[in-house]
């Protein structure tokens, strides 16, 4: 998850490196944005020391800088805008609120807010008399209605020697405003989830493999979700085009036998297993040391690779094994078979004889099997086809740790 925190000009804005370090143990990136009164409270040196990354403090680079504005500078709020999944203003002043309200663009922050699709969250912070003019509420009354989320700022004693509403609402409040706005939980909070994902390559010869249609964005998919919920993942995954999201442990094989490897190799440490790659069945059973130059028919032997799940299914000890499987008929029954043969808790199955969904697309439609549940999910992104699924394992590593009633 990456979140932009606007911080604007107000005496609450150092409490803004608090919300920083509070959304990072929350597994959440953070790019600061900061607006040139902001600047007068902080420096943007304490947030670039806190992220790691560049503190954004201008449209066109650095505020002041005597040069020829930078074109890549110029459209960052585009970027920005389109990766992040939570804009947070903390705090926002009665000027920022304003802006926001009326739709005005006219630095990093205003111009970011207009570009995102992203859930809004503001925490206002000022002065009782500013806070109640009917101007601000105004402005919050319009930014409401637009689905804007809105911390109510606490009351008591203000920076300006005033007592009433308009202080910045605590940080625990803001940063749990900012998950649910993401909606992200703690419900894996101490678990370590293993996750494969993606296709393996099966070689053939030094330039050719068997292979398989796996983009691997349902377990990429799933790694995400599972950070959102709170769990260290380990995210084992063959050839793709995607970029693992952070801080996962992130292992890159090509086959079977690789994964197998590395799977095996963490299975201690992981308390729940979720397998979502595209495992090969069958690999050649001699690989060609050169190029195997086209000349007529040609007939591969093959023989079966290593069935990673159920090695993990009987090697296990206190680990939950989830599996995934592919089917075009009988697709319940054959899960079903799979289920109990594999020594699996669930098995993710979908049917993809329908189209638009599975191998290579951003949809899915799945039917989740335990040993004594069937769990339809109708066609979703597989973003919130990951957060059905953790939400039955969560399920089920509940049921699995409440304590066993006797009878007498």
């Amino acid at each position: 998850m990456k979140v932009a925190l606007g911080v604007t000009g107000g005496i609450a804005a150092n409490k803004a490196a608090e919300i920083v370090r509070l959304l990072q143990d929350c597994n959440v990136q953070v790019q600061v944005v900061m607006t040139r009164s902001a600047q007068e409270f902080v420096r943007p040196l304490t947030f670039a020391a806190l992220t790691g990354r560049k503190v954004i403090t201008g449209m066109f680079g650095p505020e002041g800088a005597e040069s020829v504005p930078n074109l890549d500078s110029a459209v960052e709020h585009m970027a920005v805008a389109q990766e992040i999944d939570a804009l947070v203003v903390a705090p926002a002043t009665a000027d920022t609120i304003a802006k926001l309200a009326q739709g005005i663009a006219d630095d990093f922050l205003s111009t970011l807010h207009l570009a995102t699709k992203a859930p809004v969250i503001i925490a206002p912070a000022m002065n009782v008399n500013m806070w109640e003019h009917p101007a601000t509420q105004a402005n919050l009354a319009i930014l409401r209605e637009r689905g804007v989320h809105i911390v109510e700022p606490d009351s008591g004693y203000l920076a300006c020697g005033m007592i009433g509403s308009g202080r910045l609402a605590a940080n625990e409040t803001i940063v749990s405003a900012v998950m649910d706005a993401l909606h992200a939980t703690r419900e894996l909070a101490g678990e370590t989830v293993l996750i494969t994902a993606g296709p393996t390559r099966e070689p053939i010869d030094p330039v050719r493999y068997i292979g398989n249609r796996s983009s691997g964005k349902m377990g990429y998919a799933l790694a995400e979700a599972a950070l959102r919920m709170g769990a260290k993942v380990i995210l084992v995954s063959g050839p793709t085009a995607l970029k693992p999201p952070e801080p996962v442990e992130f292992i890159a094989v090509q086959t079977a036998d690789e994964m197998r490897t590395a799977v095996l190799s963490k299975l201690e440490q992981a308390t729940i297993v979720i397998k979502a790659a595209a495992v090969a069945d069958y690999k050649p059973k001699q690989v060609a040391s050169q190029k195997i130059k086209r000349k007529g028919p040609l007939t591969l032997e093959l023989e079966p690779t290593a069935d990673i799940v159920a090695e993990v299914g009987q090697r296990r000890d206190r680990q939950l094994v989830i599996g995934f499987a592919a089917e075009t008929e009988n697709v319940i029954e054959n899960a079903r078979k799979k289920l109990n043969s594999k020594s699996l808790d669930a098995i993710v199955v979908n049917d993809i004889s329908k189209p638009g969904i599975g191998f290579d697309s951003e949809d899915n439609a799945v039917t989740i099997l335990t040993a004594d549940r069937e769990i339809e999910v109708p066609k979703a992104s597989k973003q919130q086809i990951a957060l059905e699924i953790l939400k039955v394992v969560s399920s089920l590593e509940q049921r699995r740790s409440a304590p066993q009633r006797t009878s007498r």
